[in-house]
């Protein structure tokens, strides 16, 4: 239960031992393109959208390097590890004007606002940063974006089918997302959603391997313009089945339920939740992130719940031994979120931060089995 990559489905494993096709075959591009219809679907958009043999730091990348050139400007905003990746990238590229926190801490529309009067091409903020826990404000900052004529990137990783994706409604002009998180296939492939007004922005001189308008021409065809990781092709459409299956809206509602049932028993047991939020900067809906217990190791803790069968995250970089977080992405059910529950407070017990166990349990039922 870390953060990606998650436990697959033995359907979608069953799916990657087909036999091999040939990746300019029609049976490819048939599953090619039923993929791309289905993600349209889940990240409600209109727009492109591409699929790349390459984790979601290449999707990120690839946004970045096609439309940022050494004079143009771009506002990163940063609150944890994976909007310091943007900006990190960034900075490769083009000028980087940073939008800057704390981690774990929320973001003040104000500040966004600022860096937009600077004449920003473009501004790339992460929707869902697991690093923190946190879920950032797309709706608002999409709004500032066209206020002030600037294209509006969004990593949208561990939130493509664990919570809303609403791109084009939002004003996303490219959307980032990748196969090992909430769609519950395998790592290795980046979604990359792309918009007309950013189409028209592309730089002249662009990546090669990750030449967004190469891989436009070549999904035209029903093909990638590079040899594609055929076997996560094969998983990432049996994983889009089962997510059709549950209904997208139905999925959305059971991440956001397990989320908060987890909120709540962490509350119940005196444990506190790390991120700080705001009218516009909530909790995140596939991953908690809680505060240490003071007096106990991060190893010890983690260590006494993988004994009980339950792996989960700690905190990374600057948050090591300070944090560890619960995800709830992909294809969990209750059982799940009850268990790891549970060994969180018999590996507390064993440490002596709690007297009892299960009323972290009992509370995260009660948030479970509400209509």
């Amino acid at each position: 239960m870390i953060p990606g990559p998650v436990d697959i489905p033995p359907r979608v494993l069953r799916a990657m031992s087909k036999p091999m096709i040939g990746h300019r075959s029609k049976e490819f591009g048939k599953i090619l393109e039923e993929c791309r219809e289905i993600l349209s679907e889940i990240l409600n958009t209109s727009n492109d959208v591409l699929i790349i043999s390459g984790s979601g730091t290449s999707g990120m990348e690839a946004a970045i390097g096609n439309l940022i050139g050494k004079d143009d400007k771009i506002a990163v905003i940063e609150n944890g590890k994976f909007g310091e990746r943007f900006a990190e990238i960034s900075e490769i590229y083009g000028n980087l004007v940073h939008i800057k926190y704390e981690w774990g801490e929320p973001i003040e529309l104000g500040d966004v606002e600022e860096a937009l009067r600077k004449g920003v091409k473009a501004i790339a903020m992460v929707h869902n940063e697991t690093s923190v826990g946190l879920l950032n404000p797309a709706k608002e900052v999409g709004e500032l974006a066209k206020e002030y004529g600037a294209l509006f990137i969004l990593d949208v990783v561990t939130t493509i089918g664990g919570d809303e994706t609403k791109i084009d409604e939002w004003g996303v002009d490219i959307a980032i997302g990748g196969s090992q998180k909430c769609l519950g296939a395998p790592p290795g492939l980046s979604i990359v959603s792309v918009s007309d007004e950013a189409w028209k922005m592309m730089r002249e001189r662009r990546p090669y391997y990750l030449d967004l308008v190469a891989y436009k021409r070549s999904a035209e065809k029903r093909e990638t313009p590079y040899t594609p990781a055929i076997p996560l092709f094969f998983a990432l459409r049996e994983a889009l089945e089962i997510i059709k299956e549950e209904g997208i809206e139905k999925r959305i509602k059971r991440h956001r339920k397990q989320a908060k049932a987890i909120r709540e028993a962490m509350v119940e047991l005196n444990l506190e939740l790390f991120p700080k939020i705001n009218e516009v900067t909530k909790y995140s809906n596939t991953v908690t992130a809680i505060k240490m217990p003071e007096g106990v190791e991060d190893g010890e803790l983690r260590g006494r719940i993988a004994s009980m069968g339950y792996k989960i995250a700690g905190g990374q970089e600057k948050l090591r031994g300070r944090i560890f977080r619960i995800s709830n992405m992909g294809n969990f059910s209750s059982k799940e979120i009850l268990g790891v529950i549970l060994a969180l407070e018999v590996a507390l017990k064993e440490l002596g931060v709690i007297e009892n166990i299960g009323k972290g349990v009992e509370r995260a039922h009660e948030v479970l089995n509400k209509s």
